[in-house]
């Protein structure tokens, strides 16, 4: 009895040892009350901003802003997915010093523990307007992030310097906004000044809160405004700040280009959506780089010789046809599932190849047809980039699709294999997608139609309206089978879908050109090189080379990636000889045609080793050329339109 008692007993406390333990066993946490959602009605009240900008040697911005309320809960939010980025890359994590106040009094603030750019206040009693101040605090060097302010100039963008209230549409939130400026800096923005003091604070206009953070400025010491439409009902403005004052003589040719491409937009797209429009353009090398859309302007970085140096310095010139695009494709036409009501809802970007990739197509071109870079410039762009999707290893596990999720998985962070893990080829593969449809269309229509009519029809619809028209993918078959009764479907979801090993070359090839690869690099790659300031041995020995010797990409099972080596290798010696990239390009060069290798010296993480190739093809570099016998169609599709 007494041995039963006791394995009695032990089952007894084994039991309550096992509940103890189920007891005990971990539980997660409850969530906290989610954000209010935007709902569509208005705000009661008209909110203020003002931004005192004026520190640019601390490179400080400070905001006071007024917001009407009613007592209660109240929650703040500071923009988190923004419109453009296609991703939740909002600023709060450089905004400080938060405090808010109601009748003089503190109010306390609790960040949300989820969404941590929401800010949840308790509005006292008798309270009707509180006000916020806190700072903005920009980056002081490129490693922090993007520069937006330097000695002679800044961009303020209203995303990092305003919180709204949560549970409304940013629509329907008023706003009227001001900014203090260094004294005798101007600025340009797509707002409407209603005046400016003698101390320099540029008041705006009362807009929606939608408005105002579409609305970004470019303020600086040397700053010039161009009228690029004499005379227009509706003003189209460049506005130029720069490092030098020097940058802003502006050629008048070079004037009467950029006027070319508003009129060559308004006869493609055959209707405008704003009410006036500036290019806010920085030649710069000191203010972090940017193209960046928006409804009534555009934020654009150029380089200092932009406008100076006209004939050389063409790489790039499709940037302001570019985000001109956006007007229609983007901010008036925007896909369904992209479009939110605020800036806390998650945006979706299936149609970003509609969104970005037609936008590229049509930048391109809209910036031959004005003369921002002539024909062969364009197939020199063209070549450039048939040769990176000829050599895009990627396409063997990914589709063009699935990169529409990039800004969201990627946001643009650094890669060690771009080549295999591919980034945002919406773009230029989806602009790949769009020559294919145009010159389809021409060629079955017998230049009849084309896709220009798609632009018409799609993007030129409610002359003068900037408001927003979404759509769908079966919106943009439709529209094409309307221009071209043809399986558009198809047609699209095989292009979309397709990670194979066939480059997405029909277009090119229905134009009347096919790449090729020869021992001369066109004007456009050697431009490219020079921007970007690395030699580009990719078709070669498998890499693209800093003029340190570091490389800055290794392509995909190439001989490079093959011999071991990686971003961020230096390389130290060629054949014996110290390194450059002359000397590289003479033993390439030298070893076509024989059994010779080619030794290279590198260094990577303070271990030296050679490696040795043996590659005897010379020097690769792509180029299209003409397909006898066919259609020039680039003639007509690059053809200023009168």
């Amino acid at each position: 009895m007494l041995k039963r008692a006791l394995v009695l007993t032990s089952s007894l406390f084994a039991l309550v040892a096992v509940q103890a333990v189920a007891q005990d066993a971990p539980k997660p946490a409850p969530m906290p009350p989610a954000v209010p959602a935007a709902r569509d009605i208005d705000y009661p009240g008209v909110m203020t901003v003002a931004v005192d900008a004026t520190d640019i040697q601390r490179r400080i911005f400070r905001i006071h802003e007024t917001i009407p309320v009613k007592p209660g809960e109240l929650v703040l939010l500071a923009p988190k997915w923004l419109p453009g980025d296609h991703e939740p890359d909002g600023e709060v994590v450089k905004m400080a010093g938060f405090t808010f106040a109601g009748n003089g009094s503190p109010i306390a603030w609790t960040r949300d523990t989820v969404e941590v750019n929401a800010f949840h206040l308790t509005v006292p009693a008798g309270v009707t307007e509180i006000t916020a101040d806190f700072q903005y605090l920009a980056p002081v060097t490129g490693d922090v992030g993007r520069v937006v302010v330097t000695p002679d100039m800044l961009n303020l963008q209203w995303t990092f310097a305003t919180l709204y209230p949560a549970g409304y549409y940013v629509s329907r939130i008023p706003v009227t906004a001001s900014v203090r400026l260094p004294a005798g800096w101007s600025q340009g923005s797509g707002l409407d000044v209603a005046a400016t003091s003698a101390d320099n604070v540029v008041s705006f206009k009362q807009v929606s809160f939608e408005t105002l953070i579409d609305s970004p400025l470019f303020a600086g010491r040397n700053f010039k405004r161009i009228d690029l439409d004499p005379g227009a009902a509706v003003p189209v403005h460049l506005d130029i700040v720069a490092d030098k004052a020097s940058s802003l003589e502006v050629p008048e040719d070079v004037v009467a280009i950029h006027r070319k491409l508003v009129q060559q937009a308004y006869k493609l797209y055959g209707a405008h959506h704003y009410d006036h429009y500036d290019f806010l353009v920085a030649a710069t090398d000191s203010l972090g780089g940017i193209g960046l859309e928006h409804h009534r302007s555009s934020e654009n970085s150029v380089e200092t010789n932009y406008f100076t140096e006209w004939k050389t310095a063409f790489v790039g010139r499709d940037l302001l046809a570019h985000e001109f695009t956006h007007s229609w494709n983007g901010k008036f036409r925007r896909p369904y599932d992209l479009w939110t009501p605020d800036y806390q809802m998650p945006m979706r970007d299936s149609l970003l190849w509609v969104y970005e990739g037609q936008t590229e197509y049509w930048g391109n071109v809209l910036a031959a047809r004005s003369g921002l870079f002539d024909k062969d410039q364009y197939l020199g762009r063209l070549a450039v980039l048939a040769g990176y999707y000829d050599n895009l290893a990627a396409r063997q596990w990914r589709d063009l699709q699935d990169t529409t999720n990039d800004p969201i998985i990627a946001q643009r962070a650094a890669q060690s294999w771009p080549n295999w893990q591919a980034s945002e080829e919406y773009y230029d593969q989806g602009a790949f997608i769009w020559l294919d449809a145009d010159t389809l269309i021409r060629q079955k229509t017998g230049g009849s139609k084309s896709l220009d009519d798609f632009a018409k029809a799609f993007f030129g619809v409610k002359n003068g309206d900037w408001g927003t028209v979404t759509y769908t993918f079966d919106d943009v078959v439709r529209t094409l089978n309307a221009i071209y009764p043809y399986d558009w479907k198809t047609f699209l979801e095989t292009r979309l879908k397709d990670h194979g090993q066939k480059p997405p070359f029909d277009g090119i090839t229905r134009a009347g050109y096919k790449l090729v690869y020869t021992d001369t690099p066109n004007d456009y790659f050697k431009g490219r090189e020079t921007l970007r300031k690395f030699t580009d041995f990719s078709y070669s020995l498998g890499f693209a080379v800093g003029k340190d010797g570091n490389l800055r990409n290794v392509l995909w099972d190439s001989l490079a990636f093959k011999a071991g080596l990686t971003i961020g290798t230096t390389i130290v010696a060629v054949n014996g000889d110290e390194y450059d990239a002359d000397s590289l390009k003479d033993a390439i060069k030298a070893a076509k045609g024989t059994k010779a290798p080619i030794e290279l010296l590198v260094k990577k993480d303070g271990h030296f080793r050679t490696v040795s190739f043996d590659y005897h093809g010379g020097l690769r570099y792509p180029n299209l050329v003409r397909i006898d016998g066919t259609p020039d169609l680039w003639a007509d599709i690059l053809a200023e339109k009168k």
